[in-house]
């Protein structure tokens, strides 16, 4: 999943929260940071692409 910067934390906290179970097997939430994305279609890039 691909969301803007400003929204990171909340949609961590979303998943969190509807993923948790409370046992093993609830999983990870990896936040990495993305280069850079270009939309193919209409070449718009950065925020505008996502």
């Amino acid at each position: 999943m691909v969301v803007d910067d400003a929204m990171a934390d909340e949609v961590v906290n979303i998943i969190q929260k509807t993923a948790c179970t409370h046992k093993i097997g609830d999983g990870k939430i990896f936040v990495l940071p993305m280069d850079a994305v270009t939309r193919i279609r209409t070449g718009e890039t950065g925020t505008a692409a996502i």
